[in-house]
């Protein structure tokens, strides 16, 4: 008897997979694409770049919050704060197509210091000037 496949220990088997084929192909880096499903998970996928000493970089500050190197991106709130101006306005007949496209005017670079040394990296000092936030 086995125990049945659930969703989360297929993505853990998949993302066991995907770093051990990281660390095979000698990746000097990784840029995590925004994701609900990464969004959600962004603590286990921090501590899997740590695990396999791959430096990653992601959207959104929770990962880096969660142990991730770093992030450059806009914050969760300013991605998502149009959508609900958005909701709004075709709620108030206007139609969707006739809506402008918005780009995030505001990013924010983090540094997580103690991923950088946990992974052997020396980050320059021109790129910690440059940062809205270092995790020491």
């Amino acid at each position: 008897m086995h125990a049945p496949t659930t969703r989360s220990n297929t993505l853990r088997k998949m993302s066991l997979t995907v770093f051990a084929s990281l660390v095979q192909l000698r990746a000097g880096g990784l840029v995590i694409g925004t994701d609900a499903l990464f969004n959600s998970r962004s603590e286990q996928l921090a501590a899997l770049t740590i695990r396999h000493a791959v430096p990653a970089v992601y959207q959104f500050r929770e990962f880096v919050s969660g142990g991730g190197l770093m992030s450059y991106g806009t914050t969760v709130v300013d991605t998502y704060r149009p959508l609900g101006v958005y909701t709004g306005r075709i709620l108030k007949g206007e139609k969707p197509a006739e809506l402008a496209v918005q780009q995030a005017t505001k990013l924010e670079l983090i540094i997580n210091m103690k991923t950088a040394k946990a992974l052997g990296l020396t980050v320059p000092l021109p790129l910690i000037g440059l940062a809205d936030e270092v995790i020491e």
